[in-house]
């Protein structure tokens, strides 16, 4: 398959990036600054300039490929908004481009922990990461209106880390997971495996999924 990922070089993106190689697929790698890109020189990897807010970058970098990924996250200065501000021109490059298949990079404040509670609406949850989670949760809406596009926003268990791909893991929709112990966590490795598995099998068409231990 082809394969674009927005935001390649992130955390989450380059993770996606080495999995989706990994099993032999195309993977252009759409950045902001190419030359910057610590990405490599591998094979089947091809590394493209474009911004994820401009809908025409996005048209030009999903154009003749299966599928998207937007990996965005709001480094670099950018406001915790951006996350569900950038929904829009995703969603209009990528009609422009005619291709179909989406995978959202979401969060996990829009999981439910209870009946109608999601985690970012608990009690407990960490003043610091509100804004945050409440843009991911934004963004969630704006796809959720959306019908023509196959999207897919994949949430991380509320602990997601640099760490060991076991290819073990559980797959949700839209509540938190929790292993035996009652913790939420995952590697961002194994959440880059599962990434890629709902882009091989797809289960979860527009719709939230999420990825825990």
């Amino acid at each position: 398959m082809k394969i674009a990922v927005f935001g390649a070089s992130g955390r989450i993106g380059s993770r996606i990036v080495n999995e989706a190689l990994s099993r032999g697929h195309d993977v252009t790698a759409v950045v902001r600054a190419p030359e910057t890109y610590t990405g490599g020189n591998r094979p089947h990897l091809y590394v493209a300039k474009g911004d994820v807010f401009n809908a025409d970058h996005v048209e030009t970098g999903a154009f003749n490929h299966d599928v998207m990924v937007s990996a965005y996250s709001n480094t670099g200065g950018a406001t915790p908004h951006s996350i569900a501000e950038v929904a829009v021109p995703i969603i209009k490059g990528m009609k422009q481009a005619h291709v179909k298949r989406l995978i959202v990079i979401g969060g996990a404040g829009s999981l439910e922990v209870s009946p109608g509670v999601q985690l970012v609406d608990a009690p407990d949850f960490p003043e610091a990461y509100k804004p945050i989670s409440l843009a991911h949760r934004d963004a969630l809406k704006i796809y959720q209106q959306e019908n023509e596009l196959e999207w897919t926003s994949v949430s991380p268990s509320e602990v997601i880390y640099p760490g060991e791909r076991t290819g073990k893991y559980r797959i949700g929709t839209n509540q938190l997971l929790k292993d035996e112990h009652g913790k939420s966590h995952i590697s961002m490795e194994d959440f880059a495996a599962a990434i890629l598995d709902e882009i091989e099998n797809p289960q979860h068409i527009r719709q939230q999924m999420t990825v825990g231990y």
